[in-house]
């Protein structure tokens, strides 16, 4: 990573484990951070906005920013395509800003493919158990689309060996003063040799 340049850190979760929790914490108690915003061509939900909650563009636009490598992750989710622009977090690390970025593992592997800097960080449930539990008290999907959402967090658990870091959110403000830890370390870390 450059020296001088601010940090990218990338955060993974199963649904349900907490990971919009967490970065809003984080968020909240460091002004060094700041949130990437995703591009998708799902439309808008009621109370979104573009550019807070996403950048809400058409397939032909999204084609377009694929076509140019201005994506540094994407990824086809129901038919909608979802994406990572890259222009804003390196506008964000040439300021200086370290970025917060939340995205699936298949977007967190692509990243890393790319050789893009970043640091990785998995939000981990403390159990599947639980994981069922919190999918079931949001009271938002059928028992189908929780049974399908438990099999995805399988396959996800699989993958924490591919991060750098791993959180287990068993109790938030834990996770959080942990999240926190991590980013104070790594700005502290030594990325290039020494001049005199």
């Amino acid at each position: 990573m450059d020296t001088g340049k601010g940090l990218l850190f990338v955060l993974s979760a199963p649904s349900g484990s907490g990971k919009t929790t967490l970065m809003a914490e984080l968020l909240k108690s460091d002004r060094r951070l700041t949130r990437s915003v995703s591009m998708t061509t799902r439309g808008k939900r009621p109370g979104e906005r573009h550019g807070r909650e996403y950048y809400f563009i058409t397939p032909r636009q999204f084609a377009r920013e694929r076509q140019r490598r201005l994506l540094l992750e994407y990824a086809q989710v129901l038919n909608n395509w979802y994406g990572t622009p890259r222009r804003f977090i390196d506008a964000a690390r040439r300021r200086g800003k370290d970025v917060l970025l939340g995205i699936d593992v298949q977007g967190a592997r692509q990243l890393r493919r790319s050789g893009y800097p970043a640091i990785t960080i998995f939000i981990q449930p403390p159990s599947l158990k639980i994981l069922h539990q919190r999918l079931m008290g949001r009271g938002t999907e059928t028992s189908a689309q929780i049974k399908g959402r438990l099999a995805l967090a399988k396959r996800e658990l699989r993958c924490v060996p591919e991060y750098d870091y791993v959180v287990v959110n068993d109790c938030l403000m834990d996770a959080a003063e942990q999240l926190r830890a991590i980013v104070a370390a790594e700005r502290c870390r030594v990325r290039t040799s020494l001049t005199w």
